[in-house]
């Protein structure tokens, strides 16, 4: 079973950070459409990269301590359907690259008008490890927090929330807290 084992960083946006992940060699560039349904762990999402949308079906659910992760490729027309009965709903540029055994993924939250609400970075790490790596250079100066393992403060279901995600980050920044 796919376990998903990572650790989350709230990253403070300056504005420019995102527009240098857009030239970061080797990083990847998505835009994601995502809603979560009725059941939890079930979540749908449309992934457009360099001109191609895929469409995915997602079960999450934690065991054991782990977080068991299954996704499957869906047509358009069962995405479709699917919206219609759809909960909280996001949308959010991602960037992603690989670092030696590490997987990063940089998430700016979006408004409907494409403003960026929240950024956070996500680090990909080999199951059975629980020390995450320091922040790549592009992000280590943006850092206010490394997140608790499996804070539900920090889930994207959570902070497709703008209002608590906004809040959060004003906490943060009134805290001072860092990685």
């Amino acid at each position: 079973m796919p376990i998903e084992n990572e650790r989350k960083f709230v990253l403070e946006d300056d504005g420019t950070l995102e527009a240098r992940l857009m030239t970061k060699a080797g990083a990847t560039r998505r835009y994601l459409r995502q809603a979560y349904l009725e059941a939890s762990g079930l979540r749908i999402r449309s992934m457009e990269q360099a001109g191609r949308t895929r469409h995915v079906f997602t079960y999450k659910c934690p065991v054991d301590d782990q977080m068991v992760e299954i996704e499957t490729e869906i047509a358009p027309v069962d995405f479709a359907r699917l919206w219609k009965v759809r909960r909280e709903t996001l949308q959010k540029a991602r960037y992603s690259w690989n670092e030696g055994r590490f997987h990063w993924d940089v998430d700016f939250f979006k408004t409907d008008d494409g403003r960026t609400y929240f950024a956070l970075a996500e680090v990909e790490m080999p199951e059975g490890e629980s020390v995450p790596p320091p922040p790549p250079a592009e992000l280590a100066a943006h850092v206010l927090l490394l997140t608790p393992r499996n804070d539900p403060r920090f889930t994207s279901k959570r902070l497709s929330d703008r209002g608590h995600a906004e809040r959060l980050l004003a906490d943060l920044r009134k805290k001072g807290e860092a990685a």
